[in-house]
This record gives structure tokens, C-alpha cells and sequence, in this order.
């Protein structure tokens, strides 16, 4: 297993634990490349965006990622403010690689669907989702990311 390397260390501290940790080995890239994880549940082929090809890449990937997850924030933020949400609430996800001076960058749009739900309490749900969902704060000053409601 190769070494990883941070800038910042990436051991748990004392009042932290690990909750789950994804495993997956990746060859060949975005060309015809292939996406396995160590428990067999993941396994596709990937195709670079707007070229022949027959898997998916990883811009689709994150899409779907981002969106499970921030999904999963809105559930908990909801609970958390004792707001109940409708029976069918869906995001929709956009991840744009972009190109600028260059250099490739993303840039993503979530759009939130909450039927039934008051639009200023639906933008405060979504807002505060936005400050605990993992992915989102990974990417917090190095992603571009446009919330809506719908």
C-alpha cells in the first residue's frame, strides 16, 4: 500500500473517530480507465466527458456523491430543527470541469427540490446543510458552488 502523504496529518485525534473509510483502487484514469473498491461493491469503467466511451468519469461520479450526501445534511438538519420533510425531496447535482488561463477547475450547481416546504425555511435548511455535508465542506474556498431551491 503506498505511503500518503499530507500536508497536514492525517491521523484521528483523541476526539475523533473514524466512521468509515472507502477504499478504491483506480487504473488507467479517465480514459478507459477502471474504478474497483476493495470490497467489490464499486466497480466501473471509466470514459473521459464528451468522448467515445461507455463508463462513466469522475465528474459524474462526484455529482452523484455530493448529491447522496447533501441529501443525507438535509435529512439531519431537518430533524435537527424538528422540520418535516415531505415524503419525495430529491437534489440534482451539476459538476461543470471548467477551463480557464489553462487550468481545469470545477464548478458546481446543487439544486434542491423540497415540495410543500415554505421557500425561505427551504433556503435556511439548505444553507445549514451546506455548513455540515462533508463533501461541501471539503471543498469550502477551492470549489465554486451555486445553491437553489426549486
Amino acid at each position: 500500500m503506498p505511503q500518503l502523504h499530507s500536508a497536514k496529518d492525517a491521523s484521528a485525534r483523541s476526539d475523533e473517530k473514524v466512521r468509515y473509510t472507502a477504499r478504491v483502487h483506480t487504473i488507467g484514469g479517465r480514459d478507459g480507465g477502471r474504478s474497483c473498491s476493495n470490497d467489490g461493491r464499486l466497480d466501473v469503467h471509466l470514459s473521459t466527458p464528451g468522448f467515445f466511451g461507455t463508463g462513466t468519469n469522475p465528474e459524474q461520479l462526484l455529482a452523484a456523491c455530493w448529491s447522496a450526501c447533501f441529501l443525507t445534511s438535509i435529512k439531519a438538519v431537518a430533524r435537527q430543527m424538528e422540520v418535516r420533510l415531505p415524503v419525495y425531496l430529491a437534489v440534482d447535482a451539476e459538476v461543470s470541469l471548467r477551463l480557464k488561463n489553462g487550468e481545469s477547475f470545477l464548478q458546481i450547481r446543487i439544486d434542491v427540490d423540497l415540495p410543500g416546504v415554505d421557500r425561505k425555511l427551504a433556503e435556511t435548511i439548505i444553507d445549514a446543510a451546506h455548513e455540515v455535508c462533508p463533501y461541501s465542506k471539503a471543498t469550502r474556498g477551492n470549489v465554486d458552488v451555486a445553491l437553489s431551491v426549486t
